[in-house]
């Protein structure tokens, strides 16, 4: 195995542990954890152990697709890892019988995974700082969601329904401006807690999972219930932190209380857990 091949094999390590400690930190209000499906009646703990599995290979693909990259356009890099994508989705789907698990954050995971080895491929470097990682991917993902969501189907998808009736961009959005919830939240968040270590890694995802639930503009509530359901996640989210969040058992007493709430009324901040993975993963890279 080259060094290249070898870096590329530890950025796919390092994507697969983030979404391993996604899915484990516990309790996620509405959310699949060790603890309980949610929000989620076709899914669990285990569905996600495999779906997870089946992804290894792919955000390999997608990191030596990027260090080997030594095209003109990254538009066609994006390309070629849509092509990659594809296959890993049906290797997530043959895994989990169907259900849909990971496929937004394949795609987040997936392309950080080939800025990280399109860096190495013409740096050397084995630590990439976030800020760089993020460049990179404005730069790979450019122009994706006029492309992609500015069509005029006549069958729409999830995404398409969203930007047209909301203006929002979800996931597509998030990558094109290289994360920006991410760096201005999630990670400098992460970074503190992680310096200061008072506490266990589960309370300081869990931790994280809340900031990030206040500052999305998650398109897996906004798809399924709307702008009142999403202000009223922002708000409680808040309410869980002013109390202390998992650091006091008030505030650990309220999450408990949201995700009996949340699974009630069937509220998935999926796109929250999504970047949660993405925080860990960019704060993994630069270790």
């Amino acid at each position: 195995m080259t060094d290249k091949e070898k870096f590329c094999a530890y950025v796919a390590e390092l994507a697969i542990r983030s979404m391993l400690y996604e899915v484990s930190a516990s309790p996620k209000p509405g959310l699949v954890d060790r603890f309980n499906s949610g929000a989620h009646g076709d899914m669990d703990f285990y569905t996600f152990m495999a779906s997870t599995a089946a992804l290894s290979h792919t955000l390999y693909q997608c990191a030596i697709e990027g260090a080997n990259w030594k095209g003109e356009k990254d538009e066609d890099l994006l390309n070629q890892l849509k092509i990659i994508g594809v296959e890993g989705e049906k290797r997530m789907f043959a895994a989990t019988k169907g259900v849909n698990t990971h496929k937004g954050l394949l795609f987040s995971l997936g392309i950080i995974s080939a800025a990280a080895g399109k860096i190495h491929g013409e740096t050397g470097n084995l630590n990439i700082e976030p800020q760089l990682i993020c460049r990179e991917v404005k730069r790979i993902t450019h122009g994706i969601s006029l492309r992609e969501l500015g069509k005029n189907n006549k069958e729409k998808t999830y995404g398409e329904r969203l930007f047209q009736k909301y203006g929002v961009r979800g996931i597509r959005g998030e990558v094109e401006e290289g994360f920006p919830t991410v760096c201005t939240y999630s990670l400098p968040i992460l970074k503190d807690l992680l310096k200061k270590r008072e506490t266990s890694l589960n309370d300081i995802f869990v931790q994280i999972l809340l900031h990030l639930m206040v500052n999305t503009e998650d398109s897996n509530i906004l798809g399924r219930h709307g702008f009142e359901t999403l202000n009223y996640v922002k708000r409680i989210s808040q309410e869980a932190l002013d109390a202390g969040g998992m650091f006091s058992e008030l505030g650990r007493n309220k999450i408990i209380e949201m995700d009996e709430i949340f699974t009630e009324r069937n509220i998935s901040p999926g796109g929250s857990a999504d970047l949660l993975a993405v925080t860990i993963m960019l704060y993994l890279l630069e270790m």
